[in-house]
């Protein structure tokens, strides 16, 4: 995945989704969940290069940093809960579209916990 049409074009193949443009900036493109209306795809070009946002659990957020030099703390975004992926090539192919799909999963709709009866 290196073209901003085969990133949008993976968020969107995804169940309940839809495409937003809410700062009227083309750069800015971002697919939400239709559910939650929760984003969990950004996709833009910075600095001559194109990256996504994706949410990520904490604990992989490190890991996926630390393996990666194309991935990095997320740019205007909570550091802890979101990552930047640049897309470049340089990543397995197949880790960009695990990265968006676990971030729509991320952004779904929260389960509550229910206590049992003792």
């Amino acid at each position: 995945m290196t073209t901003r049409e085969e990133a949008m074009a993976f968020g969107l193949s995804l169940p309940g989704t839809f495409a937003d443009a809410p700062f009227h900036d083309d750069n800015w493109t971002l697919v939400r969940r239709c559910d939650t209306r929760r984003v969990f795809l950004w996709v833009y070009e910075r600095l001559g290069s194109l990256y996504m946002n994706v949410k990520v659990e904490p604990e992989m957020g490190i890991i996926w940093r630390g393996a990666y030099a194309a991935i990095q703390p997320a740019y205007h975004m909570n550091k802890e809960h979101w990552i930047t992926v640049r897309l470049d090539g340089s990543l397995p192919p197949q880790l960009p579209g695990a990265l968006i799909e676990q971030s729509y999963l991320l952004t779904g709709k929260k389960q509550r916990r229910c206590k049992k009866a003792e």
